[in-house]
């Protein structure tokens, strides 16, 4: 009889397998010993002190650092501008200790958190399902509300199926460690997201990087090393979290088609914002879905949710189904978040001016933000468009001088940027109003 599913991904050996490399290990133990003597367990041996640092979590060295880093904020005067506590929907606007602000902090892109019909849907679906799945979808069964929104993410972007995990992090990092090994090479942007490089370690395979948006630096590198893997991937952002710039996706789709390699594009701040039906890179730069082997994205910024996807081949979802150790080993999504997601999505298509109006808003902003004299970097005026400033602890004094005037918006500091690139990050909404736009730009440009 074979064993239950939650076991068969776990590393062990039978019984009589591991009795026998216990043997083993004894006897070559024992043939080492020059003396004769007979064979001493670990457990009979004196034992190494270890120091009490080892066993505090006040003694881990990246605590000790986090300490240090706060004292000096607390030092110089600095509010922690981290983990404030909203009384609201985050949207355009957002209540802050009875205070209203407004809101550059959040990726209510399209403001459907909170509109009645997403509200309505979570309701329902929590009526009908309850709050959890209570179990991995694979071993438990399904809801229909989960492939619904499945089917439906399928059907948006034109490609076979798709498949849901429950977070937009763990969705790149086990679909990578899913589909690659030692034999394979991933090829990312130099500014790839965080949940990329992860599923690469896991992973296992061998990992390069390449300046950011240079599809010729691409080119040259796999013209001189595709030849020694077996799979090769290449990940790029639909729009950059960071920098709000989008790639060439033509151009890598005619370098991966050439070098015989995987593309996977991670929308997880497209969907909803690029494009005249915010159908994402794709549509915005006018390639075909199919030309795209992995279609990333999250619920948690248009969608109004949380969890992630992964969209294209019938094969690619059925391997990740059931290889996929954040598919597998974990539970599904809940029925509710499901239900929102879905519901946000036929809004999404429902209302094509949100998408138009965000897109005005964001350029509006951009427009505004250069006018003043403000460093944008390399946004292009959709979602997001960082204010650079220069180093940390001045973003962190711009980010609560900001907070003061009325204006919540976060700063991005070392490690998670260069110092030098530490910035000011706008999330702009189709909410926001010309008035809201104009009042955050003035008042930066005061502060800065």
């Amino acid at each position: 009889m074979s064993a239950p599913l939650e076991d068969k991904g776990r590393i062990g050996l039978g019984r009589l397998a591991r009795s026998k490399l216990i043997e083993r290990f004894r006897s070559q133990d024992k043939s080492r010993a020059d003396d004769g003597t007979a064979w001493q367990t670990a457990a009979s041996r004196p034992a190494t002190p270890v120091p009490d640092a080892w066993c505090r979590f006040e003694r881990h060295p990246a605590y000790e650092r986090l300490v240090v880093s706060q004292t000096a904020a607390e030092r110089l005067g600095l509010d922690n501008p981290f983990f404030r506590m909203h009384d609201s929907v985050g949207s355009a606007t957002t209540q802050i200790a009875g205070r209203e602000f407004i809101n550059f902090s959040s990726y209510n892109y399209l403001g459907l958190s909170g509109h009645p019909r997403v509200n309505k849907a979570a309701r329902d679906a929590m009526e009908r399902y309850g709050t959890s799945p209570s179990a991995s979808r694979l071993v438990a069964g399904e809801r229909p509300i989960q492939r619904q929104l499945e089917q439906a993410l399928a059907t948006f972007y034109g490609v076979d199926d798709a498949v849901v995990f429950v977070s937009g992090h763990a969705t790149n990092v086990s679909t990578i460690s899913a589909l690659f090994g030692a034999k394979d090479l991933v090829v990312h942007d130099a500014l790839i997201h965080n949940s990329v490089l992860e599923g690469i370690r896991l992973s296992g395979a061998h990992r390069r990087s390449f300046p950011h948006n240079d599809g010729q630096a691409l080119d040259a590198l796999l013209a001189q090393i595709r030849g020694q893997f077996e799979r090769v991937l290449i990940v790029i952002e639909g729009l950059y979290s960071m920098d709000g710039d989008c790639p060439d996706l033509p151009r890598f789709v005619e370098i991966k088609t050439r070098h015989k390699a995987f593309l996977m594009v991670d929308e997880a701040h497209a969907l909803g914002v690029l494009g005249p039906t915010g159908r994402g890179i794709a549509e915005h730069a006018r390639v075909p879905t199919q030309a795209v082997d992995i279609w990333m994205g999250t619920l948690s910024k248009a969608l109004a949710s949380c969890g992630g996807y992964v969209a294209g081949s019938q094969a690619l979802v059925d391997l990740l189904k059931y290889t996929a150790p954040g598919f597998v080993y974990s539970v599904g999504i809940s029925p509710p978040l499901a239900a929102a997601a879905l519901e946000a999505l036929r809004i999404l298509q429902d209302e094509p001016r949100r998408v138009a109006r965000l897109q005005e808003a964001g350029h509006e902003f951009l427009h505004l933000a250069r006018q003043h004299g403000i460093d944008t970097g390399l946004s292009e005026g959709y979602a997001v468009t960082p204010a650079l400033i220069g180093s940390s602890l001045k973003a962190a004094k711009a980010s609560n001088a900001l907070f003061a005037r009325g204006i919540n918006v976060q700063p991005i500091v070392y490690p998670a940027v260069e110092e030098k690139a530490a910035r000011l990050r706008f999330f702009v909404s189709a909410l926001h109003t010309p008035e809201h736009l104009r009042a955050a730009v003035e008042a930066l440009a005061r502060v800065l």
